[in-house]
């Protein structure tokens, strides 16, 4: 391996000297062949780390917790969370460390955490390792996220480890995920601090998070209620952004719900090929909890649990502290739908002008026609950017009922739509999911070519390229209905 100087890493430990009742010190397992899959450049440089010293043997042990530097605090944290609508009153970090804090070339704090480093204190009798799949599965996805412009944390490195893990499948060989992100402090984070009775540690792990996220809300009269109502816009503009996309999380567990606005957790997640608002494609969601069209009540669900959490902070009374949180999830609803409707706005090319009572059954009425005739919904949008310009052809062939469609599209265009606008909101490419598992079972045969050329679409998705039509196409007839795993 090469043997690349190395750089001066500075790892802080914010979380774990702030609030030590939340974290575990620990370290990770050693690695016993750590090999190198992908690693993010951009993204490394941006953290001041040296691509090439990462792809080096020290910058792989680095990459696996085992070579830390020597003020270095790896903890696994603490959080409880609502799992399927179940309380779990201690989960944590099961296969997971926050190795500590960096600071990015803005001067902004980010937290360094790894996936599959082994087992902790909170693993509940699992391994605590990760299979390559779903650690290059999160990489792929939260870079095209990132391109997408939708808050997430993003994917370091994936490193195999050199060992075997076990699932239900057979062996599967082992890897690691560098994540980054602004903070890893979630909804359950504040559960389980709450779950304490000690308010002295809700009140710090509340301080915390305006420091990080929403430093203007210590200046409010009443900075917690500012946070509860930051933290629920965040979750509003996120949301809306992911059904502008047609992604569907797959496990919003309260856990999975993150104080900073982030995406976070790509286990059992996918992105829509034809539209349908009942799109389920984890294994275990049988009920359709986490559904594509039950985003953004399971969000304000999980937002009703963190207001409960932060009810000591907000009054004296709790009555009052209740009437108080409730104020502030009513506005839920309106700030989804504000942001939910300047998204699709931007994806029909309307001008601002456009009036809310003539665009909302407008957009009410497309949506009801891409579910009843199936049509797939990245394709439909960027197809529509041709149609703003005069070409209606390739859009309308996809339509059975033509003179439903033909109805709206006049509706539309008397707006006087926008194509390049809609061009810059519309992808061409997304982590098509038969791509992804390709992509994988690729990986899977130590075959990276197809995940590299795969990111190199999804890194630049509204631009269209030649050679790339592949990657802009819907699945094959016989990809079948598709189902996805939480990867652990």
């Amino acid at each position: 391996m090469s043997r690349t100087p190395q750089p001066t890493v500075t790892l802080g430990g914010a979380f774990a000297a702030d609030l030590p009742e939340l974290a575990v010190p620990w370290q990770a397992e050693e690695a016993p062949d750590p090999r190198l899959l992908v690693v993010n450049a951009p993204l490394a440089a941006d953290l001041g780390l040296d691509p090439d010293w990462l792809r080096g043997e020290d910058g792989l042990r680095f990459l696996t917790g085992n070579r830390l530097p020597e003020q270095a605090m790896p903890v696994a944290q603490a959080y409880a969370g609502h799992q399927f609508g179940s309380y779990v009153p201690r989960l944590g970090d099961g296969r997971a460390l926050l190795l500590g804090e960096v600071t990015d070339a803005e001067g902004q704090r980010r937290d360094l955490h790894l996936k599959g480093s082994g087992r902790t204190p909170f693993a509940r009798g699992g391994d605590g390792r990760a299979a390559v799949g779903p650690m290059l599965r999160e990489y792929l996805v939260s870079e095209a996220m990132h391109a997408l412009r939708i808050p997430t944390t993003r994917s370091l490195a994936v490193v195999a480890t050199g060992r075997t893990v076990l699932r239900e499948d057979g062996p599967l060989p082992g890897a690691v995920l560098a994540r980054v992100a602004s903070s890893h402090l979630r909804v359950g984070s504040f559960q389980y601090a709450r779950s304490l009775d000690e308010p002295a540690v809700l009140r710090r792990l509340a301080d915390q998070a305006i420091r990080i996220h929403y430093p203007e809300a210590a200046q409010d009269e009443q900075p917690y209620l500012s946070l509860l109502r930051r933290v629920a816009a965040a979750q509003a503009g996120l949301v809306a952004r992911w059904l502008q996309v047609g992604f569907v999380h797959g496990v919003m567990n309260t856990d999975n719900m993150t104080i900073s606005g982030e995406t976070i957790d790509y286990g059992p997640c996918a992105f829509m090929d034809v539209f349908d608002p009942r799109a389920v494609y984890s294994s275990i969601d049988r009920g359709g909890r986490y559904a594509y069209g039950q985003q953004p009540a399971i969000a304000q669900w999980n937002l009703a649990r963190f207001a409960e959490t932060l009810l000591p902070l907000l009054h004296d009374d709790q009555d009052q502290a209740v009437i108080l949180a409730t104020e502030e999830l009513n506005g839920f609803t309106r700030e989804f739908g504000t942001a939910y409707a300047a998204g699709m706005r931007c994806k029909l090319g309307l001008a601002a002008e456009a009036p809310d009572e003539a665009v909302g059954p407008l957009i009410d009425d497309l949506l009801a026609l891409l579910q009843q005739d199936h049509i797939d919904y990245t394709q439909f949008f960027r197809r529509l950017g041709h149609a703003a310009r005069g070409d209606l052809s390739p859009v309308q062939a996809v339509f059975t009922d033509r003179p439903a469609f033909d109805a709206w599209t006049e509706r539309w265009l008397a707006f006087g739509p926008d194509p390049a606008a809609m061009d810059r909101e519309n992808p061409v490419y997304i982590p098509r999911n038969h791509l992804v598992e390709e992509a994988l079972s690729a990986a899977a045969g130590d075959d990276l070519d197809p995940l590299e050329q795969l990111l190199e679409a999804i890194r630049d998705p509204f631009r269209e390229r030649p050679g790339l039509e592949r990657y802009a196409e819907g699945p094959p007839e016989d990809f079948g209905r598709y189902t996805t795993f939480c990867g652990t």
